[in-house]
């Protein structure tokens, strides 16, 4: 079926948003799932004359679409215990301000805030990002953590994000939260928690990526029948296992590319994520949004990558029969 393909520009915001906007409509590509980084989009600038009608031309100069923006840098800062360097580095001198982490915490929020306002601006339905957590840290569970801790984590989220949630239904715009390792949603049964945290309410659903499934062992085909009605955005990257009994899960605090690691992300089509099962199941639960690829391969240029994943996934997105295929039995004399 024809869903529409984007480029997700979070890994190429070194780069002009105009210069990525050439190459991907260069590729092939349909549209551009943009990252609020680099000089792609600043939700603090939604409102500012002449702003979100400068970003729609340069998309209308190269052909190219629309369908969801992401703000995953300043989501992770919104639950996060501890705010720390990691969170200097990715969230920008407006956010991070003097780094007390309460104030940072809500600085992230109001971002977040802004970015459905930009969403609205940009006629776009969807934001894509994290939600960052406040119990990640006791994943391990070691030393011993009371159940009173993650109950209180879930209720952080709740607290932070139920404020951010009311303006997304203000604006009518969706939130598509990328289950994750780090964040409050990371796994099958921490989605359904984190879903119940908020009262399944409509403005939160999820972002599915299956490269970050195949690692923890979660099936990606299953994962999206389950929460069939809360698959709000599709991210595609790929991952490649190597389990050796020395290369592990958790990666080994090992860079990105160490042949030494478990797992690594690969460009789309080069990895374990069952394709063509995931996209018959995205067909069966009717989603027709955009196919977004999130290219990350460390051992792979990314100009080869992105155009090569394109075609990698395309080849599996082909419409349903419209007849059934023993039709034809019932019509025999």
């Amino acid at each position: 079926m024809s869903r529409p393909y984007t480029l997700f520009t979070g890994q190429w915001a070194d780069l002009p948003f105009e210069d990525v906007a050439r190459l991907a409509a260069d590729w092939g590509y349909d549209g551009l799932e943009i990252a609020c980084s680099g000089d792609h989009l600043d939700p603090w600038r939604w409102d500012e004359p002449g702003y979100v009608s400068g970003k729609l031309a340069v998309l209308e100069r190269y052909g190219l679409k629309v369908w969801a923006i992401s703000n995953h840098l300043k989501g992770q800062a919104v639950c996060d215990d501890p705010i720390d360097f990691r969170h200097q580095a990715i969230v920008g001198t407006k956010v991070w301000g003097d780094g007390d982490p309460e104030g940072v915490r809500q600085r992230a929020a109001e971002e977040l805030k802004l970015t459905a306002r930009l969403a609205q601006a940009l006629g776009v339905k969807t934001v894509v990002g994290f939600t960052g957590s406040s119990i990640w840290q006791y994943v391990a569970m070691f030393p011993p953590v009371p159940e009173s801790v993650i109950d209180a984590g879930y209720q952080d989220f709740a607290d932070r994000w139920n404020p951010i949630l009311d303006v997304f239904d203000e604006c009518g715009v969706r939130f598509a939260h990328e289950v994750h390792p780090s964040e409050i949603a990371y796994d099958y049964w921490t989605t359904v928690r984190t879903l119940e945290a908020i009262g399944h309410r409509e403005a939160f659903g999820l972002n599915w990526d299956p490269s970050h499934f195949m690692w923890q062992g979660i099936d990606p085909v299953s994962f999206i029948w389950d929460f069939k009605d809360r698959i709000y955005h599709v991210d595609c990257k790929d991952t490649k296992l190597r389990p050796t009994g020395r290369n592990t899960v958790m990666g080994s605090h090992l860079p990105w590319g160490d042949p030494r690691r478990g797992w690594d992300f690969v460009s789309a089509g080069r990895g374990d994520v069952p394709w063509e099962s995931s996209f018959r199941a995205l067909t069966a639960i009717g989603y027709d949004g955009p196919i977004s690829i999130e290219w990350e391969d460390a051992g792979m240029d990314r100009l080869q990558g992105a155009p090569e994943a394109l075609a990698a996934l395309k080849k599996f997105d082909f419409a349903p029969s419209a007849l059934s295929f023993d039709a034809a039995f019932s019509n025999q004399g």
